[in-house]
């Protein structure tokens, strides 16, 4: 389902270029500065492993840097076949090198997608308020996004929160005093103070401005993947940092997407966004396939050596 959805949107989005058009404009890219914005993926790839670590050891463990970056970029590529089941195989996978057990490792990485939704945020809310008229076009121009947030309503999924939030408590409680002295509810208490164990991971961190750097540096690579891209196209040259950001933030909003690797949804974002900085839709798309094309390679190779060299690298570790 999440497939047919990203290649619909990707076939809506490219549903009017031919082939040979698109094969000669991407022979007029140069690559040189397409191959340096992969190697700030990479950096910040290795940089989320590092950070990864810092949590893992503030709760005695001690994995290697090795199944940390593996565990990393297997996530990534399982999330290209399905969306967010990498964040489940992650977990699996640093249980069955590391031995950590899964709920705290599971506890670390939604704590590492609260901290990006935190940064996404607070980037949003820059460049909302440095290229307001920007944001605003951009609703301007796609009436269908500014209509599902102008009828979404807000009061009455508040309502419905509330309900199922007590609804959920309720039936807690009255599970918790009816099942307490069984060994399922013990199991699940367990797994609950493991997984808040992964949560609270940060309290115990004795260097948290490396912490904290790690995860600045992280989106600051990402940044830098989209900006020195520009460079690669004639067209897109004198685009400005700010102009950069902005098209940053709005193709992040297609990343985090429901489809495998942004495919459709980052496109569509990307040159929209583009094309109200002033570029021609056709440039637009060329920059949007050849980038993401690239940035997907780059997860796919990473990922495979990943999967292959885990159950190499430890074996040689037991041996």
């Amino acid at each position: 389902m999440f497939l047919s959805i990203g290649v619909f949107l990707f076939w809506y989005v490219y549903r009017d270029q031919k082939i040979d058009d698109i094969l000669k404009k991407v022979k007029e890219v140069n690559f040189n500065w397409i191959w340096i914005s992969l190697i700030a993926g990479i950096l910040s790839h290795i940089s989320r492993a590092l950070r990864w670590r810092m949590m893992a050891k503030s709760m005695n463990y001690n994995p290697s840097f090795a199944n940390s970056f593996f565990s990393v970029m297997a996530t990534y590529i399982i999330n290209l076949a399905v969306p967010r089941l990498g964040e489940i195989a992650r977990p699996s996978i640093i249980k069955k090198y590391e031995k950590i057990p899964f709920a705290e490792t599971l506890g670390t990485i939604i704590l590492e997608r609260i901290i990006d939704i935190i940064i996404l945020l607070l980037l949003t809310l820059f460049v909302t308020i440095v290229e307001f008229k920007t944001v605003v076009k951009f609703f301007e121009n796609n009436p269908d996004i500014s209509n599902k947030f102008q009828n979404f309503n807000y009061q009455k999924a508040s309502v419905i929160f509330g309900i199922i939030a007590i609804i959920s408590i309720v039936v807690i409680i009255y599970l918790r005093k009816k099942f307490k002295h069984t060994k399922i509810y013990k199991k699940f208490k367990e797994l609950m103070l493991s997984f808040y164990a992964g949560l609270k991971s940060f309290k115990k961190i004795k260097q948290k401005f490396w912490f904290i750097f790690h995860s600045i540096f992280i989106w600051l690579m990402y940044i830098f993947m989209i900006y020195i891209s520009f460079y690669a196209f004639d067209y897109t040259k004198n685009i400005t940092f700010i102009q950069g950001l902005t098209i940053f933030v709005a193709g992040s909003y297609g990343m985090v997407a429901p489809v495998q690797g942004g495919i459709g949804a980052w496109h569509f974002m990307i040159i929209s966004t583009l094309i109200i900085f002033g570029l021609d839709f056709s440039d637009a798309q060329i920059f949007a396939l050849v980038v993401h094309s690239m940035q997907t390679l780059l997860i796919i190779v990473l990922g495979a050596i990943s999967l292959i060299a885990l159950p190499i690298v430890n074996r040689k570790n037991n041996n």
